[in-house]
């Protein structure tokens, strides 16, 4: 199942970027189709460990056996409490990993409601535990809040005209399917780059459902707090959204990016930058996996005695 789960994005970038130890502890935190967790098993010795999060069910298929590895069905948002259930505390981590995008499996998978390329129930749950799916949403946020989630999350113009489409829609009908909701917005959607705004929209409600940028945050707090110092944060993100506060983070420690100095005139921040700028695909990689093509990976050290600084 692993080969067509997901194809992993910027691989051997990222496992070049982990710098990994063979007698490491490191902590995938996004599993799905075991594409980057594979590639990290291969590096590790007998001694070696690896945490395996993915807060979805299916992605259980996809573990070999292997173990060395540790497979944790858990959102990510709760890394630092899952390890330590485990015995793993606070600056003992040599490395983590976190691929942002939805996986291929997702938005093949129609029944899930990722996709408006499918008519399928309006769901886009990465937990299929969570109560809260974008039919949810969609029929009981009022006009200011689907405004704002378009706006903030999707970053699309006009947010105030989409969402009095979909609340007219609903008063009319509940919206329970994709092709429902592609109806609803239908007199908002653009003739040319339909395709674009849809995505956009898709990408605003599905952020929204499952907390994403705020579980982004709190992980990125929780991954300086357990590596060690030396330790290496790798984050390969899809939207501009995510890459603007995994780059804030790792530059100043913060997510708006406000720079704190020393009497020296030095950037306090707890991390280094190992790449000054984004790392992206080839047009090889592009070529081989279309789903790459917007893929920026950061990678960053904490700080320290084994810093590259």
């Amino acid at each position: 199942m692993i080969d067509t789960y997901h194809v992993p994005a910027l691989a051997d970038e990222t496992i070049e970027g982990l710098a990994i130890n063979p007698d490491g502890i490191y902590a995938d935190l996004t599993f799905g189709g075991g594409g980057h967790s594979r590639l990290i098993l291969e590096q590790l010795s007998p001694d070696g460990i690896l945490f395996s999060f993915d807060q979805d069910a299916d992605a259980k298929a996809n573990l070999t056996g292997d173990p060395r590895q540790i497979f944790v069905e858990s959102n990510f948002r709760f890394v630092r409490s899952q390890l330590r259930l485990r015995g793993v505390g606070d600056g003992e981590v040599d490395g983590i990993l976190a691929d942002l995008g939805v996986s291929s499996h997702h938005f093949d998978t129609a029944e899930r409601g990722f996709s408006f390329k499918a008519d399928a129930p309006l769901d886009m749950r990465m937990n299929q535990r969570a109560p809260f799916s974008a039919r949810e949403l969609v029929n009981t946020y009022s006009a200011e809040d689907l405004a704002r989630v378009l706006k903030e999350y999707g970053e699309l113009d006009t947010t105030y005209k989409i969402a009095a489409c979909i609340v007219r829609y609903r008063e009319q009908q509940e919206i329970v399917t994709t092709g429902q909701l592609l109806e609803a917005v239908a007199p908002c959607t653009p003739k040319k780059d339909g395709a674009k705004f849809l995505t956009k929209l898709f990408q605003a409600l599905r952020i929204e459902v499952n907390g994403e940028m705020e579980a982004l945050k709190m992980a990125l707090e929780q991954s300086l707090k357990l590596l060690k110092p030396g330790g290496r944060l790798c984050i390969i993100s899809y939207h501009s959204l995510e890459d603007r506060l995994v780059k804030n983070f790792i530059k100043t420690g913060n997510f708006e990016g406000k720079v704190e100095k020393d009497f020296y005139g030095n950037i306090n921040s707890p991390m280094v930058a190992i790449s000054k700028k984004a790392i992206v695909p080839t047009a090889e990689e592009v070529e081989r996996n279309p789903r790459s093509r917007s893929a920026k990976l950061r990678i960053a050290e904490v700080k320290g005695e084994k810093s590259a600084e």
